[in-house]
């Protein structure tokens, strides 16, 4: 017999929110701490979570560059990362990496929703914001829209 939502302990609900996909810590905290009923009882228990592997920035690192490089560039990807209350550390190493493949990566966005060279300024301006929105840098996007 399932208990009611009301009597779920937070480790519960913490663990239930991992399972449909990694969450920071402070992801977690923002997400239950309206349902701490004893001060402290939320820390201890995502404590022990951290502890025994559950939560860990690197694999929340991992999960949104994978569902989101192939669409942004590196600067939404990091604004996204940092929203998440992520440390500068554990971003750094995997931001370089986005930046070492921005271009790939802006020129197949582009190619997928363009799929040809503008032609008049109006368009390639147009592309160009298309491009800046998504998080590319303004040189690679001159580079592709070029």
């Amino acid at each position: 017999m399932a208990l009611p939502a009301s009597r779920i302990s937070l480790k519960g609900r913490a663990l239930r929110l991992l399972s449909q996909r990694e969450h920071s810590r402070v992801e977690l905290e923002r997400k239950l701490a309206a349902h701490e009923e004893e001060p402290g009882s939320l820390a201890r228990a995502l404590d022990e979570l951290q502890a025994k592997g559950f939560i860990s920035e690197e694999r929340v690192v991992e999960s949104v560059v994978h569902r989101r490089a192939s669409k942004l560039g590196a600067a939404r990807v990091q604004q996204e990362l940092a929203a998440k209350g992520l440390s500068a550390e554990s971003m750094s190493l995997a931001l370089e990496q986005l930046r070492v493949t921005e271009f790939e990566r802006a020129r197949d966005v582009w190619s997928r929703k363009f799929g040809e060279s503008a032609t008049d300024p109006k368009e390639r301006a147009k592309q160009m914001r298309f491009l800046l929105s998504r998080g590319f840098a303004a040189e690679v996007v001159r580079k592709v829209t070029g």
